[in-house]
Order: structure tokens, then sequence, then C-alpha cells
């Protein structure tokens, strides 16, 4: 166990003397230290395949804001090349991914292929014991958005129309990525991951009946499967938590991170789960008074003692101030339960 757990037992929704923060994108461009780091590789990918590098990187939150969990530094898109997939990180325009749309051509997972990351999870383990380790992937949806757009989006129509008028080639290729990530978890586990998280970042463009239709049945089974496997606690992040929350509220997953469009404070009331989130990321534009102020006015509504974690309702953002992004840290930290 490390020697700080506070995130473990909120998880499990022991007795906490203060809430547990970390940040989604913890490890990022926003840092110095990271963008000294960052320019040792030619790309992004040459990055995560680094063990030291992206060791060192994953534990520079931990040295520099003191955050309470580290999340291990890597991509939702790297197991995607363990199914035959080519994938590709433009400086200055993001990934890219190369696939023909035809389900024969994605590979049985063979998770030999990411085992660089499961050598920087056992690293970061080895050379810290003071927090606990996150693991992570993206969930099915995400993933197939990802091999249908072949990079980000504005409206995801080309996802849409492949699930909407290709039914059984979108069930063959959901159930290839959800069975990938399966095998790719438990690795992470096996490696010593202490806790799961599960990324759907896009599954907010989505129709309620088209996400209870498209994504429930993948994403049950990823996190049913996982739990399964393992007892280490599982928290599922998805935007569009507004308008999926009675939904994902369903999934076996410990926890659920959710963004800026939900008030945690009452979301307590309504479901038996854990909760991370959910201040609103541009709030560390602001200035410290206000960073203040919006930080502990969410601390003070949260209605509980335990089973809650804070966090951003999305990531950090590169040009966002690393001392500002301290501050935010120091403040939850302060923020004692009585």
């Amino acid at each position: 166990m490390p020697r700080n757990d506070l995130l473990l037992r909120s998880l499990r929704g022991q007795s906490v003397e203060r809430f547990p923060v970390w940040l989604m994108r913890q490890a990022g461009r926003y840092m110095s230290e990271y963008r000294e780091l960052r320019g040792k590789k030619e790309n992004f990918l040459e990055l995560c395949k680094d063990v030291e590098l992206a060791t060192r990187i994953t534990l520079l939150p931990l040295e520099l804001l003191g955050v309470d969990a580290l999340i291990i530094f890597s991509d939702i898109l790297v197991p995607l090349e363990g199914m035959g997939v080519r994938v590709e990180f433009v400086e200055g325009e993001g990934p890219r991914v190369y696939w023909s749309g035809r389900p024969e051509e994605l590979k049985p997972y063979e998770p030999s292929a990411n085992e660089y990351v499961y050598e920087i999870v056992r690293r970061v383990k080895e050379l810290q014991d003071e927090v606990p380790v996150i693991g992570f992937g993206g969930a099915p949806f995400t993933l197939f958005s990802y091999l249908v757009e072949g990079g980000p989006s504005k409206d995801f129509r080309k996802t849409k129309l492949y699930m909407w008028e290709r039914p059984k080639d979108f069930k063959r290729v959901m159930s290839a990525l959800s069975d990938m990530l399966v095998l790719y978890l438990r690795e992470q586990v096996r490696a010593g991951a202490d806790v799961i998280q599960l990324f759907d970042s896009w599954s907010m463009h989505l129709s309620v009946e088209d996400y209870n239709e498209y994504v429930y049945p993948f994403t049950n089974y990823v996190i049913s499967e996982l739990k399964a496997f393992s007892d280490v606690p599982v928290i599922y992040f998805f935007r569009g938590s507004c308008a999926f929350m009675d939904i994902a509220s369903d999934y076996p997953a410990d926890a659920l991170s959710v963004d800026w469009s939900v008030d945690i404070p009452e979301l307590f009331s309504l479901y038996d789960k854990a909760f991370q989130g959910n201040l609103e990321p541009s709030v560390l534009y602001a200035d410290a008074e206000t960073i203040r102020q919006k930080t502990l006015s969410l601390l003070r509504r949260i209605p509980v003692r335990t089973r809650y974690v804070f966090n951003l309702g999305h990531g950090l953002l590169p040009d966002m101030d690393f001392e500002k992004v301290k501050f935010l840290v120091d403040t939850v930290k302060s923020f004692r339960l009585s």
C-alpha cells in the first residue's frame, strides 16, 4: 500500500482526513520540466515508448505539485498498434490513425506490443511508494471514433454514419476493441496499477438513445471484466455527464468522473457511487482569489466525508500557468474535513 492512500480510501468509502486531489493531464506542456524532457524525442509517440523518460514525466506531478496520485504518462491510442493499426502524432496537429474501415484488418490484440506501458507502471511503483499509480485506457467508443475519423473531429459524422449504416461491422470492431481493452488494462493491473481510469472523451457527441445502444453494452463489458479480474478500483470518465448520468450509474465502476455540466453535490443524493471532478478547467485562467473561491465553493458543498476525489471536469491545457495549478492543488489540500 502507498503511504498516502487517500485516493484508495476515498474510492472505497473509508474515512479520510481530507479529499484526495489529482488532475487529468497533470504531467504536460504547462510544465517547463516536461518541455525539457519532451525535447529529447522527435515525436510524442517516441516519448511514450521511452520507459525512462515516460517514468520521469509520470513522477513530475508528485515532485512539483504534491498530488495524491500519479497517472502513468502514455496515450489512449497506443494499444491500437497491437491490433495492427498505424498511429502517428503530428506536431501541432495531434494524432493520426490509419485504418481502412474493414473489421477483418484488425488483428487480435497482442498485449506484448505494449510492454513498455507495463514497464512504466512497474518503474513508477519501484521509484516511489508515496501515492497510488493510476493506469488507464480509452473507452471502446472513443477509440472507435479515432479509428473511423482518423483523428479528432468536430461533428463525428463518419463515426455516426458507420455505426448507423454498418451495424454488423460496428459490432465486430467494438467487440474487438473491448476485448483488447480487457487484456491491456489487466496487464496494467498485473504490473502494479492501483487504480484504472477509462476515458470516454467523445461520448458527448451522441444522443442518449445512441449512447444506450452503441456505447453502454461495450463499456459495461470492459468494466465488468476488470472488476471480475481484480478488486482494483475503476473510474469511468465521460464527457456529456449531464445527458448520460442515469445510464453510466449502472456501470459496475467504483467511481464516475464527471465534467462540469453536472452538480456533484446533487449526484450524491441520487446515485450510490464515488464521484470525481469537476471544476471547470478555465477557472485556472483566472486570478488566484477566483481560483480559491471557486475551489472552496465546490468543496464546501460536497455533502459526504468520503467517496469524493477532487479533479477537473477535463484535463489541464498547455497554456495554463504552473503556479496557478500548484495553488489549486494546495488549496484543495488545505481544506480539512471536520
